[in-house]
């Protein structure tokens, strides 16, 4: 008689264990993209607030040197905003990759259950059988046993 094996279950246990590890990467991935967007709309805010304050000035003329220090400031924040845009789109492409791996995670996941569950159903089937033969021979030997009329 056919025993259940014993590496489908560990089989079974791994996949799910790359699926939760695929999870987790992509949360992590999904909290440094939504970080740098949140750090790209505040460099923009902060730019925004710059320029409006050198259009809209009310103070009398800046001087010389504190308006190239305001330009400057300014440069440097679009310098900013370009390095967190080229991050975020370096984290999107890794939390699309990310999510290409959990797919194939799930879909490893499901062929390994798949498998664990057919081998269990040869398993039950050949009991079965088993149970059949055996029930088979003790009608025969009890045929064999009574007393012809």
């Amino acid at each position: 008689m056919r025993q259940a094996r014993n590496c489908w279950p560990v089989l079974v246990r791994k996949a799910q264990d790359a699926v939760n590890e695929a999870q987790a990467d992509i949360a992590q991935a999904l909290a440094r993209v939504e970080q740098l967007q949140a750090s790209h709309a505040r460099l923009c805010a902060l730019y925004d607030e710059y320029r409006l304050q050198e259009t809209q000035s009310t103070t009398p003329v800046m001087g010389m040197q504190a308006s190239m220090n305001h330009r400057q400031f300014m440069a440097q924040l679009l310098t900013l905003q370009q390095r967190v845009v080229l991050d975020l789109s370096k984290a999107q492409a890794t939390l699309s990759q990310m999510r290409k791996k959990r797919v194939l995670a799930e879909v490893e996941l499901h062929k390994m259950t798949s498998l664990a569950e057919q081998d269990a159903k040869a398993v039950a089937k050949d009991v079965l059988r088993y149970e059949q033969r055996q029930m088979d021979e003790l009608g025969v030997r009890q045929f064999n046993l009574s007393p012809q009329l």
